[in-house]
């Protein structure tokens, strides 16, 4: 891969479909990983974890980040994934746009769900104004098809270096 960009997944992941999804590009692409996790995550199943990420959504929420490993800044290339919730991105993307800006960073998105991106992207991209966001892509039932998710994944991530070569 000469002429690879440096690269960073940044992704939050509540059930692991967004997880799954970046460890196959890092993989793939042999990219660095930043994973966002929220002090006092509250992990819930069944049908309250709706209600529960409904909420963090329509009162816009933005939890504490624990402290990052990495710094985005230093990067070329960034992908960032998240899982679907009430039809935009998790609320632990807010609290990373808040407080990190991308500005002439080239940026490839990506979104997990089991119904339909719906504006995920679009609300994504709205955050990355000056940014240079160069691929999306959404990915269905992550987990109940692995095998054909993560080589999507894969196609989807070479494609992206490739642009770079």
């Amino acid at each position: 891969m000469n002429n690879a960009p440096k690269t960073l997944i940044v992704f939050y992941s509540f059930e692991g479909s967004t997880r799954f999804i970046s460890d196959a590009i890092a993989q793939e692409i042999k990219a660095d990983i930043l994973e966002l996790k929220v002090r006092d995550d509250i992990k819930t199943k069944g049908f309250m974890k709706y209600i529960w990420g409904g909420k963090q959504i329509f009162q816009k929420k933005s939890p504490e980040l624990l402290p990052f490993d990495k710094d985005p800044n230093d990067y070329e290339l960034i992908f960032i994934g998240t899982p679907v919730w009430a039809f935009t991105y998790a609320p632990a993307l807010r609290t990373f746009f808040n407080k990190i800006k991308l500005n002439d960073k080239k940026v490839a998105l990506f979104c997990c769900h089991e119904w339909g991106p719906a504006k995920t992207i679009g609300d994504m991209k709205k955050e990355l104004e000056g940014s240079d966001v160069i691929s999306e892509n959404d990915f269905v039932n992550v987990l109940k098809n692995p095998q054909q998710n993560s080589l999507n994944a894969k196609i989807w991530a070479d494609n992206i270096i490739g642009m770079f070569k």
